[in-house]
């Protein structure tokens, strides 16, 4: 998985127009255009919810547990209780410190 998100392929997508626009005034597709579509489905949000790496951890250890949200949130989470439950509902959120994505399957 990578780390890209919808709005990097996005603004990649407009470079390669603008390019292909300048270059002879025309758009043809080409694989390399249609492929943009495919990146952008499997990029990562761009909202990601941003947690602590103890939470991380934390949220990690009670998903691999099947603890439910409820019990998950009775633990010490530190962040907000919004923050925490985007994170484990969309299975995937970006640690705070180090900027790596967890959650990562």
């Amino acid at each position: 998985m990578s780390n890209e998100t919808k709005r990097d392929v996005f603004e990649e997508l407009l470079d390669a127009y603008d390019d292909a626009k300048s270059s002879d005034g025309n758009l043809h597709p080409t694989q390399e255009l249609l492929d943009y579509d495919d990146r952008y489905d499997d990029a990562l949000p761009d909202d990601l919810p941003v947690i602590p790496e103890d939470v991380s951890e934390w949220l990690t250890w009670c998903k691999r547990k099947h603890h439910s949200l409820k019990d998950a949130l009775d633990g010490e989470t530190r962040v907000s209780e919004d923050t925490f439950a985007r994170a484990w509902l969309l299975g995937i959120w970006r640690v705070e410190e180090t900027g790596e994505i967890g959650g990562k399957k």
